[in-house]
């Protein structure tokens, strides 16, 4: 059994989102009786977001709440969906009149959970609506999802949508400005260790000294396929080529690039992944207007990295810009 540096497994989530709440006090509180971080200015006069799912993915999400970005995040235990009431009771909070816009990622479990929350919510008079991310180039169907996985991709969609919502736009815009992210996004992830849950006796796949897993996902759950292990140039090439082959970005248009660790991943590696990411997509004559490097959506402490690729316009870059707190993104 792998080490952990944990007290009781059962009690991890609950720790963690006191731990992090205690690192931005003045910012963010816990919902009392439920594993949800919310700005402790909510709710605010505007539109609300509420995004989350299964723990094990930090700094997503919780890591993203705040001005400029998501109001609140409802963590489930790890790797597993929030329940309809937490997200219900995120949805209460966050509400100021305008609306509630709901961040999904495409899990079976997320999006049930999340519109039976919805359901609960209009009940009570608050107008809800909702986006799923579905970012991950991989696979079309998966373990946990009818049609493709959200993955890191996500944070963008949290940041554009925060971005707008901050501006002032009506629930039909920022949902608009969402969409367009998620039209626009795609990302692939690879790992070299896989993870292990906190009361697991095992890792969540096997792979051998020599093997490496291409196309997983973000719940431990193994990629599409093992092959033997690549230097990283090689790597970030095969990745980005099934990326690019599904989001065309002619030349001189311009992206943002994420180098996402998985979160049992050196810097040192990450940056050495960024080099030739860069590399390739200059010599596509592909602009890269920002590229961001580091650990945004996580799976544990599995050893491996995504690339995600969104295509920007004039529109998208003035929100990427837009001011916010959160200063991951």
């Amino acid at each position: 059994m792998g080490k952990k540096l944990i007290n009781d497994p059962d009690n991890v989530v609950q720790e963690m989102i006191e731990g992090i709440v205690m690192a931005s006090s003045q910012r963010l509180e816990k919902l009392d009786s439920y594993n949800i971080v919310v700005r402790k200015d909510a709710p605010v006069e505007k539109v609300g977001l509420v995004s989350g799912g299964g723990s094990g993915h930090e700094p997503a999400h919780a890591g993203y709440v705040g001005q400029g970005m998501l109001d609140a995040a409802v963590a489930g235990d790890v790797f597993t969906s929030p329940t309809p009431d937490a997200v219900f009771e995120a949805i209460k909070t966050v509400d100021s009149g305008n609306g509630v816009l709901l961040i999904i990622k495409n899990y079976t479990g997320d999006i049930m959970n999340f519109e039976m929350a919805a359901e609960m919510a209009e009940a009570e008079g608050i107008e809800v609506d909702q986006v799923v991310v579905n970012d991950d180039v991989a696979v079309e169907d998966s373990l946990y999802t009818t049609g493709r996985r959200g993955v890191a991709g996500t944070v963008f969609v949290h940041k554009i949508a925060g971005a707008k919502a901050a501006q002032g736009a009506d629930l039909k815009e920022v949902k608009r400005s969402a969409e367009k992210v998620i039209k626009n996004v795609r990302t692939k992830g690879m790992a070299i260790n896989p993870c292990q849950l906190p009361a697991a006796e095992k890792s969540t796949f096997s792979l051998e000294e020599d093997e490496m897993e291409m196309g997983i996902g973000i719940h431990g759950e193994p990629g599409t396929e093992k092959t033997k292990l690549k230097n990283v140039d090689q790597i970030v090439e095969l990745l980005l080529a099934d990326i690019l082959s599904d989001l065309e970005v002619e030349a001189e248009e311009k992206v943002a690039l994420m180098i996402n660790g998985m979160g049992g991943t050196p810097l040192m590696e990450l940056y050495i992944a960024n080099r030739k990411a860069n590399q390739l997509l200059k010599s596509k004559e592909i602009e890269i207007y920002k590229t961001y490097v580091g650990e945004f959506m996580t799976s544990l402490e599995m050893e491996g990295l995504s690339i995600t690729i969104l295509k920007l316009d004039d529109d998208l870059i003035n929100l990427l810009e837009a001011e916010s707190e959160i200063n991951l993104l």
